[in-house]
Order: C-alpha cells, then structure tokens, then sequence
C-alpha cells in the first residue's frame, strides 16, 4: 500500500525534474527557435567543454542543423571565431552579466575582436562581450559578418570601435552597447530596437561611422524606441563612407547629445550625399532647432519604411 501511495509523488517528482531542464527548450520552440544538438560550457568541467570556442570547433563544417550552444555563468577569457562554414550556431548564456567573454586586443579592426562571427543564420543570447583595451587604438568587442544575425539582450563593451557590425543583415533587441568613438561602425543593413546606447566620451565622440559608399547599397543603421546615455558629449555619427545612413526613430536621446547632433568628419562635401535623420524622438538631446542643416526631420512615410520587411525579417527574425 505504501508503495502504491507514493508511485504517483514519484511521478511528480520526474516531472518536475523534466520541466527544469527542458524549461530553455520549451521556450524557444515556442518562439521558433529550435535545434537538433546541444552543447553545454561549463568552466567547472561539468558540460561538454570548458572553453566557448572548442565548442564551435566541434560543430562540423557546412554545418546544416542548428546547434545550440550554452554556456553555463563565467568569465571566459578567449577569443571567439564563428567560421563562415558553420551557420546555423545558436550561442547562449543564461545571464547577461554573468556570462563573459573577455580578451584585450587593439590595432586591426578585423583582427582585434573578441568575438567575430562571419556565419550566416547565427543568434546570440545573454552575453557580455568586451574589449578591455581602453584608449587609444581600434579595439573592436564584436565584429559580425554574417548574413542574418540576431542578438538579444547582449551586452557590448569597449572604447573606439566597439561594434563593427559589418556586412549582411543584422537585428538587435534589448542590446546595451558601449563605446566612445567610432563605437557602431560598419556597412551592414541593421535594425537596432530597444537598445541602450552608452557614449563614455568626453569630447563629442561619434555613436556611429556608417560606411555605405554608393547609393545602391541597401544598407544603414536604424535605431528604433531605443535610449542614448553617456557621461559628457557625443554625435550621433560620422561618415565612414560619402553615402553613410544612420536613421533614429522614437529615440530618448539625453542631454550627452550635442545640439548640431551630427559630425562631417571634416569632409563637408559629403553634407548633400549621407543621409542622417530623426524622427519623434524625445529628452533633451533631441530638440533639432540647433541641428546641422544636412540633417533631416523624417516624415511619417519616411519613418514607417524602417520596419523588419527592409531586411526580409520575416524570413529569419525570431519572434
């Protein structure tokens, strides 16, 4: 009789341990992420393997399937590379500030990354990614080649260069990035929505240095219903390239934000070619009387384009 009475406790019991562990799989399927393999890092020597990039070194090439990577809380020193013949990797701690990947490079904007990922179709999740260089030299945190990246809730730290987001279709949500000069840069076609974006200059350093170079290149930043902070004074951006096109739509923008809003990089023949605007966004930074005139206040109809269907997301974006 005892045994009886307790069979069902039992049942209970397993069913509560299945819950916990497969609580990030139910998740994600219901958002449409799915996987056919897992990969657990765990620095204690508890997962598959103790470092992040060994990790992706077991992801066979031309990978087809998705594979999803998860890195248990740590501080993982290393420098990490996501080949191009290894799409469909899906890179995820379970806390952003507890899951680090840390290195100290400067110099090569291409060589210098933390993380690089030149894959097609990868995500990332609850990660700190940081370049502890400082001042003084290019010194990039993530670099993203790929087609069809997404990052959510990630956290993106350095000083010049910080983000060189550059080539293919990006999308970014709930992200924090930080920098002081140059610190969004790149000629990717991204949207950034609901993103933190920290400027820790002190003289009127550059958010973004978009590099479009022709005006058939479909690419751009779009920040949108996103926050700019810092600690003194910064530009929205500079360009990179003669066709730069950074757009901000809906954005709280803090008094770090200087009144002309917008740097020429001293190259004013550049002011009738780039394509910087603004549209309803709000806080003290973001009064335009004062704005450099080649800047533009968007209409509706220019701002409504700025939608996930500019870079086919759709097709890829996970809901």
């Amino acid at each position: 009789m005892a045994i009886n009475e307790s069979f069902p406790m039992i049942l209970i019991a397993i069913a509560l341990c299945c819950l916990v562990v497969n609580t990030e799989a139910r998740w994600m399927i219901g958002n449409k992420l799915s996987w056919k393999r897992v990969i657990v890092v765990d620095q204690s020597g508890k997962g598959d393997y103790k470092n992040i990039q060994e990790a992706i070194d077991s992801v066979p090439s031309n990978n087809v399937e998705s594979v999803f990577i998860r890195v248990e809380p740590g501080v993982y020193k290393e420098k990490v590379t996501v080949p191009e013949d290894k799409p469909f990797i899906i890179l995820s701690g379970r806390k952003t500030e507890t899951t680090i990947i840390t290195w100290n490079d400067n110099g090569d904007i291409w060589k210098s990354p933390t993380v690089s990922i030149l894959a097609s179709d990868f995500v990332g999740r609850y990660l700190t990614i940081q370049n502890t260089y400082g001042a003084g030299a290019k010194a990039v945190a993530l670099r993203v080649a790929g087609d069809r990246a997404e990052f959510y809730a990630c956290k993106i730290v350095s000083y010049q260069d910080t983000l060189l987001d550059e080539q293919g279709r990006h999308f970014y949500n709930n992200c924090y990035i930080e920098g002081a000069t140059d610190f969004i840069c790149g000629n990717a076609v991204s949207i950034f929505q609901n993103c933190h974006i920290h400027s820790i200059s002190t003289q009127n350093g550059a958010i973004t240095a978009q590099h479009r170079t022709t005006p058939a290149e479909e690419t751009g930043f779009f920040f949108v219903d996103s926050k700019i902070t810092g600690v003194k004074s910064c530009t929205l951006g500079r360009p990179w390239g003669p066709y730069s096109r950074v757009l901000f739509i809906r954005t709280y923008m803090s008094n770090v934000v200087v009144p002309q809003g917008w740097d020429d990089w001293g190259k004013p023949s550049m002011h009738s070619t780039v394509y910087y605007g603004e549209y309803e966004c709000y806080g003290p930074g973001a009064n335009r009387s004062g704005r450099v005139e080649w800047s533009r206040s968007l209409t509706t109809e220019e701002a409504s384009i700025i939608s996930k269907d500019m870079i086919d997301g759709k097709s890829w974006i996970k809901a």
